[in-house]
């Protein structure tokens, strides 16, 4: 009888070796969510459960992972501050360093979702999967979606086949490049699509399928180094529309911006009420990056606005926020119109 327990003990823990060891990262968002009732999807109050509860309420997860938690904010993502990625980030490398982790899981809310993302694809170093994951209903919704999309977060961080892909959302069954993804609807549970590049990936009955590899540079491959970063550069983001004034680019230039994603309109154009306003501020060294308010399309060097005479810089295909962060990161180094631009053809 000893000989027979002692045998069950050895395989049980050959099957525990051979899981993943996955690491959960909670950041609050609508996934910790809880509503006063089961139809309430909207009015809740997000970022209430602690990510203990949330591992426990999806007990599947224990048959594919060997899995840790720890709680590094608890917020609805609209109030996640650039001290949160940096903390978050600095996490994230300290855990792919062990060789007892596999691989993490970020739970975090949607409103923000792809900005910190595409943060976390441009600083994380190392070439395990690092996955984000949400939800669009809180946990006490009938059909909500966010056991599902953690356990489909957990078996993508833990696959082999996700190892160099860089970072990832994943959310109903989807797959999605950092850079990719946007947030396409306020309220749908398909909201996150990939309209430009296309999914990664998909999970199909249990199973992660890639489709493709992430064609720009990230996470390993990147020049960023936020290890002795405590601050990251202020940017912040104008809007274009129809007789628009520089009033808000000289206010934010005067209360100390060091970059601005202009969102312009057609393809990321300004107006003649406000490139004066653009080009006082480049001559002080103020970085401005172009992107169309639509939040799709390519915007290239001097198309639409001649960027080589008012120093600004074209946003590639990125959208609006993620811009934001690229340019975040690109004044830790230079703001060197000509640098600059380079990193939007680079990431």
């Amino acid at each position: 009888m000893l000989r027979k327990v002692a045998v069950l003990a050895v395989i049980a823990s050959s099957l525990a070796l051979a899981k993943p060891n996955v690491v959960v990262l909670a950041t609050g968002g609508t996934i910790a969510g809880s509503g006063v009732s089961s139809t309430q999807y909207e009015g809740y109050q997000a970022a209430v459960t602690g990510v203990d509860k949330l591992l426990q309420a999806v007990p599947e997860l224990k048959n594919i992972a060997n899995l840790s938690g720890e709680q590094v904010a608890q917020v609805a993502s609209q109030d996640i501050s650039t001290d949160i990625w940096l903390k978050l980030a600095k996490r994230v490398n300290s855990l792919l360093k062990q060789d007892n982790v596999d691989g993490v899981v970020i739970t975090h809310g949607t409103n923000t979702m792809e900005e910190t993302a595409y943060f976390l694809n441009l600083v994380v170093k190392s070439k395990k999967p690092v996955v984000m994951v949400g939800a669009m209903r809180p946990g006490t919704a009938i059909s909500a979606d966010g056991p599902m999309n953690l356990y489909d977060a957990v078996l993508t961080a833990g696959s082999k086949e996700a190892v160099g892909k860089g970072v990832m959302i994943v959310l109903n069954d989807r797959i999605i490049a950092a850079r990719d993804v946007q947030k396409t609807d306020s309220i749908t549970i398909d909201t996150f699509k990939a309209p430009i590049f296309g999914y990664l990936g998909q999970i199909v009955d249990g199973k992660v399928v890639f489709f493709k590899n992430p064609l720009n540079k990230h996470t390993y491959e990147s020049e960023f180094d936020i290890s002795t970063i405590t601050k990251l550069p202020r940017v912040d983001i104008n809007y274009g529309y129809a007789h628009d004034s520089g009033t808000v680019i000289d206010a934010l230039v005067a209360s100390g911006a060091k970059g601005i994603v202009h969102a312009g309109a057609g393809t990321a154009s300004m107006s003649e009420f406000v490139l004066p306003s653009v080009e006082k501020a480049t001559k002080k060294g103020v970085a401005i990056v172009r992107t169309p308010r639509t939040s799709l399309g390519m915007i290239n060097h001097n198309m639409e606005v001649a960027d080589d005479k008012y120093g600004t810089i074209a946003g590639g295909t990125l959208s609006t926020p993620k811009a934001r962060v690229l340019l975040m990161l690109g004044l830790t180094k230079s703001n060197n119109p000509k640098y600059l631009q380079e990193l939007f053809f680079k990431y």
